[in-house]
C-alpha cells in the first residue's frame, strides 16, 4: 500500500512539474560480445556501449541493456544458440563463432578480394550485405541487426621468420577459426592450419604449440600477441566481419517505436565500432606500437598477386564444394559487389 501511495505522489508531482512520467520497468536486452567493455579498447566495446546509451535513452528506459564482455557466457559458438533459443537476446559474434549456425558465411572468406577498407564497409551495408542478411534470417531463424567491423583487414604475425613472398609461410603452423576456408588459405601457401580456441591462442603462441596467427591490427594489440611474436606481415588478405543478431521473437515483441530506436542505435553503433578500429590501427596502441616490438614488413605488390594466385582458387573451389550452386551464387554476388563499389 506504501509503494503504491509513493507511486501516485510521484506522478502527481511529476505531472505538477510538467515532466515525463519516469519510465516503468520494461524490456530486457542481454547482449554478448567477445572483448572488453571499454569503447575506448575495441569495437565490440564501442558497439556495445553506444548501443546501450542510445536504446535506453531512446526509449526513456523502457529498454534496459546488460552487456556480457569477453565472453562471459560461453565460446561464440554456444552463444548464438543462446540467443536462437532467448536465453539472451543478442550477439555480437566473430565469423568463426557464427559459421557454426550458418556455414555458408564461408563465402566472404575469398582471400584477397578487397581493394581497400572503405568498400568493405559500402559491401556489407548496400545490397550484398540485405541479400545476405535476408539468407541468414531464412536459414537461422534469427533477426540480422548489423555487420560490425572486427578491426580491419587480416594479417600474418610469426615468431619464426619475416614473411616476404608465399614459400615464406611453408611449414609454419598459424592458427586459424574452424573455418574451412580460413584453414584453406594456410594450406594453400604450405603453412599448417591449427585450429585453436581464441581464450587459448596467446598461450598457444608462447609455448610454440602454433607459430603463428592471423588477425586484424587492433586485436594483434589488444591481444598482446607482440609479446610472442616476433614478425607481423601486413598481407590484408581478409576482412570478417562481426556478425550482429537478435532473437527473432524478442525483436518481433517490440513497438515499431522500439524497432526505430534500435534501428537507430545500431548503425550509430557500427559507425563507432568502425571508428575505433580505424583509430586504433592508425595510433600508437595500434601498427605504431605493434612495431617496436615486431619487425613489420608489407608485401610488394608482385608478392600479393603471388599471394592471390597461390590461395584464391583454392577458397573459391571449397565454397562450391561445400554450399554447391546457392554458394557459388553467392560468392559470385559477393565479388560483384566488391567489384562495383571499388569503382
Amino acid at each position: 500500500m506504501k509503494r503504491v501511495l509513493g507511486w501516485l505522489l510521484v506522478g502527481l508531482l511529476v505531472a505538477g512539474l510538467g515532466l515525463p512520467a519516469p519510465a516503468a520497468a520494461g524490456k530486457v536486452i542481454k547482449i554478448h560480445h567477445l572483448n572488453k567493455d571499454d569503447p575506448f579498447d575495441n569495437a565490440t566495446g564501442a558497439m556495445a556501449t553506444v548501443f546501450k546509451s542510445l536504446v535506453e535513452a531512446g526509449t526513456n528506459g523502457g529498454i534496459e541493456v546488460q552487456t556480457f564482455p569477453n565472453g562471459q557466457l560461453g565460446k561464440d559458438n554456444d552463444v548464438v544458440t543462446q540467443v536462437k533459443s532467448g536465453v539472451i537476446q543478442s550477439g555480437i559474434h566473430s565469423v568463426g563463432g557464427f559459421a557454426s549456425v550458418y556455414p555458408m558465411l564461408g563465402v566472404i572468406d575469398v582471400p584477397f578480394a578487397f581493394p581497400d577498407i572503405s568498400t568493405t564497409y559500402a559491401v556489407f551495408d548496400g545490397p550484398f550485405g540485405q541479400r545476405l542478411a535476408a539468407d541468414i534470417e531464412t536459414k537461422t531463424g534469427l533477426k540480422v541487426l548489423g555487420f560490425g567491423d572486427s578491426g580491419g583487414f587480416f594479417h600474418i604475425t610469426n615468431s619464426r621468420r619475416p614473411i616476404t613472398r608465399p614459400e615464406d609461410v611453408k611449414g609454419l603452423k598459424i592458427r586459424t577459426m574452424g573455418l574451412d576456408t580460413h584453414k584453406a588459405i594456410v594450406s594453400a601457401l604450405g603453412g599448417q592450419p591449427a585450429v585453436i580456441a581464441w581464450t587459448e591462442v596467446y598461450t598457444a603462441l608462447q609455448t610454440g604449440v602454433a607459430d603463428g596467427q592471423m588477425n586484424p591490427i587492433p586485436i594483434i594489440a589488444f591481444a598482446k600477441f607482440n609479446e610472442v611474436q616476433k614478425y607481423l606481415t601486413l598481407t590484408g588478405h581478409l576482412f570478417a566481419p562481426y556478425v550482429w543478431v537478435m532473437n527473432a521473437e524478442f525483436y518481433n515483441g517490440l513497438s515499431a517505436a522500439e524497432k526505430g530506436v534500435l534501428a537507430n542505435a545500431v548503425r550509430s553503433a557500427i559507425v563507432a565500432g568502425r571508428g575505433v578500429s580505424r583509430v586504433i590501427e592508425a595510433s600508437e596502441r595500434g601498427l605504431a606500437g605493434l612495431s617496436k616490438d615486431l619487425k613489420v614488413n608489407a608485401l610488394a605488390p608482385d608478392q600479393i598477386a603471388r599471394f592471390r594466385d597461390a590461395t584464391m582458387p583454392e577458397v573459391k573451389k571449397i565454397i562450391v564444394e561445400k554450399h554447391g550452386a546457392e554458394g557459388e551464387a553467392m560468392m559470385k554476388a559477393f565479388l560483384e559487389a566488391i567489384a562495383a563499389a571499388s569503382k
